[in-house]
Formats: structure tokens, sequence, C-alpha cells
């Protein structure tokens, strides 16, 4: 999994498609996808690991109306956030737009950080709600219902509240080590009674649930003095 949440632009302006790529990437926040039509986008969508923590589409593609295509991704379940970008802010495009599923709507020209803005948003809001689900190895993690699944063995792994938040956290790190103080601070908060022992000992009892060989992690993996997770650390079950 690359770092930074992965974005699947889809725009047949190459100069905007290209520019929204560039600026996306510049924080090391987002890491992007792109495609210039609809066939382009399927494909990239059907991949066998594909996965986008969102989408920026536009209306007016070579091949078709990104309204249509975003309702053929929810008519097929997937959940992620969907911003569509139209050259029109006619209440009525909004509208069909907004009834095809998307979460937000953008009208051109617009500023980047506003783009940047809503992007944030929508992603905050979806990884808080019932729908987000992250592939985790062997696992689908679900992070609101504190929820492992590994489904080609009909099981599923309760988590703590600590032990989600950490793995969520690190999720969205990407590869990147993070520091055990770091990680602390963001799962327990400014907490002076509260000791890298008790991530450590939180990290040991994750690890018995999750590592087919805890000894020998291959999920949560500790590095830099700290922790990463490699969601590929583990083959990824046969479909």
């Amino acid at each position: 999994m690359a770092a930074g949440h992965p974005i699947l632009i889809v725009d047949d302006d190459d100069a905007l498609r290209e520019t929204l790529a560039e600026q996306l990437e510049v924080d090391g926040e987002f890491a992007t996808s792109e495609a210039a039509s609809i066939a382009a986008a399927e494909q990239m969508l059907s991949a066998k690991e594909a996965r986008f923590d969102a989408i920026i589409l536009d209306v007016g593609l070579p091949d078709g109306d990104g309204r249509d295509l975003c309702l053929q991704l929810r008519q097929r379940g997937l959940k992620m956030p969907i911003i569509i970008l139209t050259g029109s802010d006619d209440d009525d495009d909004v509208v069909r737009g907004l009834e095809a599923g998307a979460n937000d709507y953008i009208a051109k020209p617009f500023r980047l950080a506003v783009l940047l803005a809503r992007v944030r948003r929508q992603l905050s809001s979806f990884e808080n709600s019932e729908d987000a689900v992250f592939p985790i190895g062997p696992y689908m993690f679900r992070p609101a219902a504190k929820l492992l699944e590994e489904r080609t063995k009909n099981r599923r792994i309760r988590l703590t509240e600590k032990e989600a938040a950490i793995l969520k956290f690190l999720y969205r790190a990407g590869k990147i080590p993070v520091g055990r103080q770091v990680l602390l601070n963001e799962v327990w908060g400014y907490n002076a009674a509260v000791t890298t022992h008790t991530l450590e000992t939180h990290i040991y009892r994750l690890r018995q649930k999750i590592e087919p060989d805890p000894a020998n992690a291959k999920l949560l993996i500790t590095d830099a003095g700290g922790y990463r997770l490699d969601p590929d650390g583990i083959p990824h079950p046969p479909v």
C-alpha cells in the first residue's frame, strides 16, 4: 500500500488531471492514480487488489457521463466517497449528481484548497462510518465495528477500542513507521499517566489476535523505534 490515501482522479482534461495529481501528492497525504475515461477507470477499479479511499470524478468524459459511473459503482456496493467535478452548477445538474450517489459536487473552476478541504472532510466522515472497510492481509478491517473479518475462514476477531484505534492510525500512515510516543499520543492523548509500556502491551495482545505466528510478526512490525503496518505482509487469500 502506498503511503497516503489512494485517490482515483477520473478526468479527460490531461492538464487538470495531472495538476490535481501533483498537488494532492505534495505533502504525501494522498497517493493518486489517474484515468481519462470511464473505461480506464473501470479497469483500474476492477483490478484484483484495487483500493481507493476516494474518487474525484468529472461529469463530462469521452465515453459517457461520470454520474452514470457513480451510480453503477454504488449499485455494485462501493461505498468510498465520490466527489463529482462539473462545468455546471445548475441546481438540476447538482441534484442529478447527488441522486447518483455522489458525496459532494464541485463546479469548475474551483480552488484547490477548497477541493482538498472537501476531500478531507469526506474521508474523515467515511472513516468513522459503518461503511468503512480496509483490507489488512487476510482480513477486512471495520474500524467503526472494532472488527476484523477473515472471510475465507468465516472468522471474526473482536478488537478493543484501543486496538482498533492503533490499527486505524497505522493503516492511515501507510508503510511508514510511527514512533511509539506519536502512536501513544494519538491513541491515548497527552496523558502523563500512560507510558509506552501500555502501548507495548496492547501491541503484544493485538499480535496474538491477528498474527499467525506472533513471535514472527508479518502484519504489525516493529521498526525504527516504533511500529508500522504492512497490509501485504500476509498474502491475500485467493478469491
